[in-house]
Parts: structure tokens; sequence; C-alpha cells
């Protein structure tokens, strides 16, 4: 079988570990066909161009800028996203015949490359639902359904209408996704909605026992406890919370704080780190997989962010690279998520309203202690195992295939 892919995701090959690259994977590794089209923004200076892999082409087609730019160029560019792929469909893939078309949110606008696709191959379209926008933007204020942005706001909910009544099933990452997009959205069917986890290969992350060697190696000092976030740093993370845990557990005794990762609000975190002095906390802007893995092996607790304005249940992929590392976890989030019931029905970790410091810190004393960690520690790679396989993504998919086959 033939499956095209589309994405915003930059990447070059599958062998590229995350939740997109480890399911197209595992299609390869079943016996298909995979064909991606994937961007290559103009910032990195480089053409359009085709990458041949075994069983798979990934078309890097060249566009605006996205990330790291000026919001008119970005919004030009995510307007045009949906020309600029169907006119590399039509140069590099229009002779092959696709049964299967996947795509993930964000974007919401692949209408008309969708539509062609269906239309032409009568293919099948799979929605990996991983973001609900617009309404995510209007929680942290950056659209609005009354007054001057309630234009913008219109246009891109008659876009994501459009984007799930095209789609024949929309796999939600969750319970409390699923329910939520029901409930907002009556005209969909329900039995074209059902869960389909974010999910990866197995693959368990060790403790290194080369641990002195790797705290040397990024200035970390022996003898504390370390709690590692990893991630996006931008408004979805609520940093102003952030920060204040950080600079509250600078208060502590024997703990390291690791922020790694970048974003529209990266700056804004590290002058608040050097404003305030903060001498138990280290931002690294940028590690290669590889790299911040070694990371995720020293530490000791994984802590995700969300602002607490979220009305719709976010679940970030982040969440399995500390399962991966058999991690506890500490979530400080809105109370819309389930993510943070499963935390706690798991025994993977712990939750706090974001906002609410003096619980953040008694859940970050409480996994200081070592005992405390243990089993929670021999939670989560378990629930990883059970939870998040992405053989079970791939056979929900491929189930729909079967299915139309012996209706055919």
């Amino acid at each position: 079988m033939n499956i095209l892919f589309l994405t915003l995701l930059n990447f070059e090959s599958l062998n590229e570990s995350n939740i997109y690259t480890d399911l197209l994977s595992e299609f390869v590794d079943n016996g298909h066909q995979v064909f991606v089209i994937s961007p290559y923004e103009r910032r990195f200076n480089k053409t359009t161009k085709l990458i041949k892999g075994n069983n798979y082409q990934i078309l890097k087609k060249k566009i605006g800028n996205i990330q790291k730019t000026n919001l008119i160029e970005k919004g030009i560019t995510t307007l045009l996203i949906d020309f600029y792929f169907l006119s590399a469909f039509k140069k590099f893939y229009k002779e092959i015949n696709f049964e299967l078309i996947i795509y993930s949110t964000p974007p919401i606008n692949f209408i008309r490359t969708i539509s062609y696709v269906k239309k032409k191959y009568g293919a099948m379209a799979y929605l990996l639902l991983k973001d609900i926008f617009p309404q995510n933007a209007v929680d942290l204020g950056l659209l609005n359904k009354h007054g001057i942005t309630s234009i913008l706001y219109s246009y891109f909910r008659k876009k994501e209408k459009l984007l799930y009544t095209l789609s024949d099933f929309i796999g939600c990452m969750s319970e409390g996704n699923k329910n939520y997009l029901l409930q907002h959205n009556p005209f969909l069917k329900k039995e074209k909605v059902e869960i389909n986890r974010n999910s990866i290969k197995l693959r368990q992350i060790l403790t290194n026992t080369n641990k002195d060697a790797i705290l040397k190696k990024y200035n970390i000092e022996k003898g504390n406890t370390i709690y590692i976030y990893g991630g996006n740093l931008g408004r979805p993370q609520g940093i102003d919370f952030l920060c204040k845990c950080i600079y509250e557990t600078e208060k502590l005794q024997n703990v390291m704080n690791l922020i790694v990762g970048n974003g529209t609000e990266f700056e804004k975190t590290k002058k608040f780190i050097s404003t305030n002095n903060i001498k138990k906390t280290k931002l690294i802007s940028f590690l290669p997989k590889n790299e911040f893995e070694e990371l995720l092996s020293v530490s000791d607790v994984g802590l995700i962010f969300l602002d607490n304005r979220f009305t719709i249940p976010n679940y970030p992929s982040r969440l399995l690279s500390y399962l991966q590392a058999s991690l506890p976890i500490i979530m400080s989030s809105d109370s819309n998520t389930d993510l943070k019931d499963h935390i706690i029905d798991w025994g993977i970790g712990l939750w706090n309203q974001s906002g609410d410091i003096k619980k953040f810190i008694e859940n970050y004393k409480y996994l200081s202690i070592a005992d405390n960690r243990k089993i929670m520690r021999e939670n989560s790679y378990r629930t990883l195992t059970e939870y998040f396989d992405v053989k079970s993504s791939y056979n929900t998919i491929i189930n729909h295939i079967n299915k139309k086959g012996d209706n055919n």
C-alpha cells in the first residue's frame, strides 16, 4: 500500500525518532511504501529536493518561514502552505496511486491537498489530532471570538470544521480529547472519532552507568536530585509560572533544574534566570536527541508545564521521553487535561494546578526523596509499553484499511 504523509515537522530520515517517524517506520516495517511531504523553511537556505530511503521517500518542499520569524511572514506562509504542498505533490507524486493519506494538526489548512488526493485516488484520509486550533489560541488570548481578531477566528474555525468533515477518521490522543471534539463539533459522527494515542517504538533509556562523566560534561554538580524539563518554551507552557517555580526551588538544598528547549519565551526565561541570579537551574537552548537522552539518563524527575487557561485537553508528547527513561513526573497544568488523571491513576507522578506554587513545591519536595520515586519509576516504563506502543497506533489505522478492503 502507498501512504502519503503531510507534516510541518522538519526531518530528512525515518531514522529520526519521534511520534511521526516511528509510526511511518512501522508502516514500512509492515511492507508498505511511505511518501512524505515535509518543509524546508526559507531560513535554512535549502532548495526543494526528494530524499529516497528504504521503501520511503521524503519530499522536502521549500516554503516561507513559520518558526523564528515575524507574525506577518508566519501568517502568510501558514495561509499558503496548502498551495506549496499541493504543487509539490503534483510535481513529484502525482503518478503514484495512494490508498491512505495521514496528516496531523497543526496545521488545519491542508484542505486542498487532502481533497485532491481523496478525489483522484479514493484514498482514506486519517487525521492525527494533536492540537485543537483555533480554540487553543483563544484560550491563550491570541485570538478572540468577538472584536478585531474575530474575523481570523471565524476563518480558522471554518477551516477546522472542513478538515474534520474531510477526514474519514480522526485519531485523538486521549478520552478527554475525543469527548471534547465530539462535544464542540456535534456534526461529527461518533464512529469516525477514536483514540489513537501519541506513540513511539519501545526503547528504554537506562540509567547511565557513567553518570559522573555526563554530569561533568554539562557542568552539573553531583549529589543533587535532578529535575528535567524538555520541550517548547512558549506561551502554551505558562512560562511565568515556570519561572516562579525556578525562583522558589532556588531556596531548596541539593536540587538542580535542567530546562532544555527553545521557543518564543526562551529569551524571557534566560533573562529571568540572569536577573534573579538563579544558580540551581541550567537553561540549555537546544540539544541533539542523543545528548538530550544523556541528560534524561542521569535525571530523577520529569517536568511538564501547561498554561492554566487552557480549556482544551492537551496531551504533551514529551511525556513519552520521560516514560522511556523511567522518570516520575510532576505536571503543572490546567484542570481540563485528562493527562493529570492518568499520571495519578497510573502511579507515575504527581499533579498540581498551574499557578499553585505551594502545591508544586510540595510535590517537588516529595519527589526529592529517592524512596518516594521508586515505585513511580517502576510504573513509568510499564505505562509506556501498555499505552504508547507504536504498534497499537499502526493497528488502529490499518484495521480501517482492512475493513474497507473487506467491504469492496
